[in-house]
C-alpha cells in the first residue's frame, strides 16, 4: 500500500511559493537572511506557515537551517554547482530520450519557449527557460527519474540564477534551447539527448571552469548563462 504525502496548508504553500520565487529571480541573495518575524509580516500570516515553509525549502537545498545562523538562502560555490550540474548532464540526456522516444507531446517546451522569447524581464525568461526543460523531461515515462530531476530543479535554478546574473547570454540560450527543440520534434532521441548534454555540459564549462575555483558563494562567469 502506498501513501500519498500529506497537502501542505494554503498559507504555508503562498509563504513557500513566494520565497522560492524571490530566491529563484535573485531578490533574495545567496548568503542572506531569512527572519521568520520578517516574513510573517510581510506575507501576512503567523509564523507557523513561515517555519514550515522553510522547512520545505530546507529539504529542496534552496535555504539552509543552522542553530547559530538561522535561516539563509544557500550559497553557491563550484563544488555545490558541479555536483547538481553532473546529477543533470547523467539523468536529464536519458530522460529526454525517453520522451523523444515515447513520442510525447512537447508543446508545453514550444510554449515555454515563446514565454521566454516574448519575456519583459529576466525573471520571467528565467522562469520559462526552467519550464522548457521540465516540458521535456517529465513525459520520460518514467515517473522515478522525473521526481530525481525535480529534486535537484531548484538547486540547479538557484545556481543559474547566480550565474546568470554576472553576464547574460540570451541569444545563445535561445539558439540552444531552439535547437534542441528541433531534434526533438523530428524524432531525433539519440540527437537531443546529446544536444540536452551539450547545454548543461558547456554551461558548467563556462561557469565553473576547472582550473579557476571561486571562491566560496561566488561563480566565475565567461559569457554568462542560464540552463
Amino acid at each position: 500500500m502506498t501513501f500519498a504525502p500529506a497537502p501542505i496548508p494554503s498559507r504555508t504553500q503562498y509563504v513557500l511559493e513566494a520565497v522560492k520565487h524571490r530566491i529563484l529571480t535573485g531578490q533574495l541573495r545567496p548568503g542572506q537572511s531569512l527572519v521568520e518575524t520578517e516574513l510573517a509580516a510581510q506575507y501576512g500570516v503567523s509564523k507557523t506557515p513561515v517555519r514550515e515553509a522553510l522547512k520545505t525549502l530546507a529539504g529542496t537545498g534552496l535555504v539552509v537551517m543552522s542553530q547559530y545562523k538561522g535561516v539563509t538562502v544557500r550559497m553557491v560555490d563550484a563544488a555545490m554547482a558541479r555536483e547538481v550540474y553532473d546529477v543533470r548532464l547523467l539523468l536529464e540526456p536519458e530522460a529526454v530520450r525517453r520522451t523523444v522516444r515515447g513520442g510525447a507531446s512537447v508543446e508545453d517546451a514550444r510554449t515555454a519557449l515563446t514565454r521566454a522569447a516574448e519575456a519583459a524581464d529576466p525573471a520571467d525568461r528565467s522562469l520559462a527557460n526552467r519550464d522548457f526543460h521540465r516540458a521535456l523531461y517529465l513525459p520520460c515515462g518514467n515517473p522515478l527519474l522525473s521526481r530525481m530531476l525535480d529534486e535537484v530543479r531548484d538547486q540547479a535554478a538557484l545556481v543559474s540564477t547566480v550565474a546568470w546574473a554576472a553576464v547574460p547570454s540570451w541569444q545563445r540560450e535561445a539558439a540552444e534551447h531552439e535547437e534542441i527543440l528541433r531534434l526533438v520534434t523530428a524524432g531525433d532521441a539519440d540527437g537531443a539527448a546529446r544536444a540536452v548534454h551539450d547545454h548543461i555540459a558547456s554551461f558548467v564549462a563556462r561557469a565553473f571552469p576547472e582550473t579557476d575555483e571561486a571562491p566560496a558563494g561566488e561563480i566565475r562567469t565567461g559569457e554568462g548563462a542560464q540552463a
